[in-house]
Order: C-alpha cells, then structure tokens, then sequence
C-alpha cells in the first residue's frame, strides 16, 4: 500500500508540472507579447487566469470562495494571504479579478517555462539583499500608479516548522499600502497545504476553501499606525484558519 501512494503521490507531482507547461505552451506566442509593454499587462493577466483555472482543474482542486466584501472592479488593493503551498498562486489568480501583481522570491524564476514569464511580469525579491527589498517599493510603486493592485504572502515565505499555523508577518506589504492609501484585503487559504504542499509525497484532489475578509482601509494612516494594521490583519487570518482546523 505504501509503494502505491508513494507511485501516485509522484505521478501526481509530475502531472502537475505538465499541467504547468500546458497552457503556457499553447498561449506563448500572445503571453510573449502581452508583455512587450507593460501597459499590456491586463492582457497577460486574463491569460495567467485561464493558466491557473486550467491547472486547478486538472489536479482535481475545486475553489469554494466565502466573500465577506465584493471587490470593486476598478479599485487598486493590496492582497495579503497566508502561504503554504506553490498553489496559492494559482488559486490567488483564480479567485481575485482585479489585475494584480505579485511580489514574490526570485528563486521561483528558475522554473522552466514558468520562471520566464514570471520574472517578467513580477516583482521579484532577494530576501538576503537588503538593496532587493527597497527596489522592490520602487516597482511596486510604479505598478500602483498604473492603477494595477498587489499581492504579497507576508509571512515572506512558506514556515518550515510544520507547528507553525501562521508566521510572523513582515512590514513590507503594509508599508506599501499605508504609503499608497491601498485598501488591504486579507485572504485565507484553508486547503492547499493539504492538497500540494511542499512535502513531495504529499497531496490529493478535493476541495479549496478560501476566505476573503473584510478591507482594512488606510486612508488617513500613518506609516507609524503599519504595526497595528499588521497585526489586526494577521489576526484576522490566524482566526479563520483556527477556525477551519476545528
């Protein structure tokens, strides 16, 4: 039994990566020229949606999304989710129709196909340099000015201590909203460590629960008041994730 899961459990990582490789191989040609400009970024977002839809689907994940405010369709935001699995970017992308831009680890650019559009279209950090971290509120900046949102995971990466059910958050995201007067929208991710966590022998199809809270506004804040809109966000998180765990 236990040569069968393990059999299944790394077919379904491979399957993964081809349903990876799928769509961005079929839409090369228009994703390579959505971002000639960034003005076309719009373009290349539909596209990254229908990437992370068709990945979903393929691996059997079914999004189930409770919404506690509707977005507007033009506004700017700044998304914050907990982070634990490569999924939550396919799913972010899936659920949030706003055109957003993620900021996120250089590393993931290393992935064949994926890394080329990725550095491309996203902010990327070094998280060890701090001159990385600071250009990235330069670009970020500018993206804001294009009138696009942002989302960032502000634990700064996945927790390797499997004890941990949400990380300290770092200042970055809210600094950037606070500065930029971005409403913030916390997102829970209930499943995906479950159904695809970084444990190669790990995973299974089934259900994607995703909260989204209630905006923290920040019109009118101050760059000193980050540290509380921090935390009341992290807490909001932390207690639906309790929640989902009883």
């Amino acid at each position: 039994m236990r040569i069968v899961k393990i059999i299944f459990w790394t077919l379904y990582r491979i399957w993964f990566y081809i349903l990876m490789a799928i769509p961005i191989i079929v839409m090369f040609p228009f994703l390579f020229i959505s971002i000639l400009s960034e003005k076309w970024y719009p373009y290349f977002f539909i596209m990254a949606r229908i990437w992370a839809k068709f990945i979903l689907l393929g691996m059997g994940f079914i999004p189930k999304v409770e919404k506690e405010q509707e977005l507007v369709e033009e506004g700017s935001y700044m998304f914050v989710a907990n982070h634990t699995s490569m999924t939550d970017i396919m799913l972010m992308l899936s659920v949030v129709k706003n055109p957003f831009v993620f900021v996120g680890k250089k590393e993931l650019a290393k992935i064949p196909l994926f890394g080329f559009f990725y550095k491309r279209t996203c902010i990327l950090v070094d998280r060890s340099s701090s001159k990385s971290r600071m250009a990235v509120f330069d670009r970020a900046q500018k993206r804001i000015n294009q009138g696009l949102s942002i989302c960032i995971f502000p634990e700064g990466g996945v927790p390797y201590d499997e004890s941990i059910l949400l990380d300290e958050f770092k200042d970055g995201a809210f600094r950037l909203a606070v500065e930029h007067e971005l409403p913030i929208v916390p997102i829970t991710f209930a499943d995906n460590k479950e159904r695809f966590s970084y444990t190669f022998f790990s995973g299974s199809p089934g259900e994607m629960r995703v909260k989204i809270h209630s905006f923290f506004e920040t019109k009118n804040q101050k760059s000193e008041d980050k540290k509380i809109i921090k935390d009341a966000v992290r807490k909001v998180i932390l207690n639906q994730l309790e929640c989902y765990k009883k």
